[in-house]
């Protein structure tokens, strides 16, 4: 059963718009963290930093016992966040 409340969205570097991956969004917040379970097509070498131009987005994160990436606000903007 799919919940409603989950979306796709597009994570961008903001210095240089590269995509970075898509990744299935749950809920209404803003974008803090990724599960890695929950990233659907990652562009990065996995080492959290932007493929062109090397600027680092994330940090790594346990959090709740899952692998997770830590947004660095700023460094990432998002496309498919609203929701009507």
């Amino acid at each position: 059963m799919a919940r409603k409340d989950i979306r796709t969205i597009s994570i961008f570097c903001a210095a240089c718009c590269t995509l970075l991956y898509k990744y299935h969004k749950r809920g209404r917040g803003g974008l803090v963290k990724c599960l890695e379970s929950r990233i659907v097509d990652d562009r990065t070498k996995g080492d959290l930093k932007c493929p062109r131009c090397g600027q680092e987005f994330a940090r790594f994160k346990m959090m709740g016992g899952q692998r997770a990436h830590k947004i660095i606000q700023g460094k990432v903007f998002t496309k498919g966040m609203s929701r009507k």
